[in-house]
């Protein structure tokens, strides 16, 4: 299915691409779409699934047994992630203005008036996630979901968090499912460091599709840390997104507003604020860059704004990656309107 199509016949479209979604996510026992029963409420993130006896949520955290809504991983006590220290500075879409990797901030929100070499970011992700990307360049994470498995409490996983680790990034999959394993995972370590007098910055890449109140203490925590909140704004026209991702895109969009008119303003020198765009062939075009753009200028325009190309993965695999011509388009087309714009992975551009 084409982009015109998506977006003029969006029924028509959206039945043959679910087709298409129902039969991958079949592989890794998710449901083809966020269950609408009568049965129990999940609440978690903003897909809001209503699950029948014995039917999964979205993310596949949840299940309906007996009647009750059981919480199969996404608590404070179990999370379904892997972890890994990552040297700064690090491949982060956030690096041109992150204080580990320039030393914005300094000294209050970093060790270092330039990269902090000595120093590690705790990487950590997460096995599940709200969307279903088909384009997902992380796809592998369902095998987690799928096993439940690895795992880790809040109170383990903040253990990791060492003298030399100045920031914690949380990305997947996506935060946006186990947001109580991260908020308190985020406010124990925050805690330790905080009576050692050590630095230590929260940081977010998600896909923005959580409730209003963890997206507020998702952002709430990055802004007094020096952290930031990246947000992957997939597309602008909902049938589109829907198409490439499964649900709606109201949610990311409206808490995208949300914590730019409360937080951005208040600390310019590290941006608590970002978003990006995978500049998919065919797909995301410069008719979509303009109104992305426009929507985060109207918020402020210098919140910064990367474009990153594409490369092909998971059921997209037979498109190509993105031209040079595209990005800079895109890039022109978003400085109208921006006062921050980056072309990210240029290494990628045919």
């Amino acid at each position: 299915m084409c982009a015109k199509c998506i977006k003029e016949k969006p029924d028509e479209a959206l039945s043959v691409v679910n087709l298409a979604r129902k039969r991958t996510r079949e592989i890794f026992n998710l449901p083809p779409s966020p269950p609408r029963s009568l049965g129990t409420a999940c609440g978690m993130c903003a897909n809001k699934c209503v699950l029948g006896q014995g039917e999964k949520g979205f993310c596949g955290l949840t299940k309906n047994v007996a009647g009750r809504l059981m919480r199969l991983g996404g608590t404070s006590d179990k999370g379904i992630l892997e972890w890994y220290y990552d040297a700064l500075p690090t491949n982060c879409v956030a690096w041109w203005f992150c204080p580990g990797c320039t030393g914005a901030g300094y000294p209050k929100y970093t060790y270092k008036p330039s990269a902090e070499i000595g120093y590690v970011n705790l990487a950590v992700f997460y096995g599940a996630c709200s969307l279903d990307c088909l384009f997902c360049q992380n796809w592998h994470y369902r095998y987690m979901s799928q096993k439940l498995s690895p795992h880790m409490s809040s109170e383990e996983l903040a253990d990791k968090v060492n003298a030399k680790v100045s920031c914690i990034c949380f990305f997947g999959g996506d935060p946006s499912v186990q947001m109580p394993h991260a908020i308190k995972t985020s406010e124990i370590a925050m805690g330790k460091a905080e009576e050692e007098s050590r630095i230590l910055r929260i940081c977010w890449e998600t896909n923005g599709n959580m409730i209003k109140e963890f997206a507020k203490k998702a952002a709430d925590l990055s802004f007094k840390s020096g952290g930031i909140v990246k947000f992957d704004l997939k597309a602008w026209d909902e049938n589109l997104y829907r198409a490439l991702c499964g649900v709606s895109n109201k949610p990311p969009f409206e808490n995208f507003m949300t914590i730019g008119e409360k937080y951005f303003s208040g600390r310019l020198e590290v941006p608590v604020l970002t978003a990006s765009t995978l500049l998919i062939p065919g797909y995301v075009d410069v008719g979509e860059i303009k109104q992305i753009a426009e929507f985060i200028a109207n918020i402020d325009p210098r919140i910064p704004y990367t474009l990153l190309a594409f490369y092909p993965q998971y059921l997209m695999d037979d498109l190509p990656t993105t031209t040079r011509k595209h990005a800079y388009e895109c890039y022109e087309t978003a400085k109208k309107h921006l006062k921050n714009v980056r072309i990210g992975n240029v290494h990628l551009l045919s």
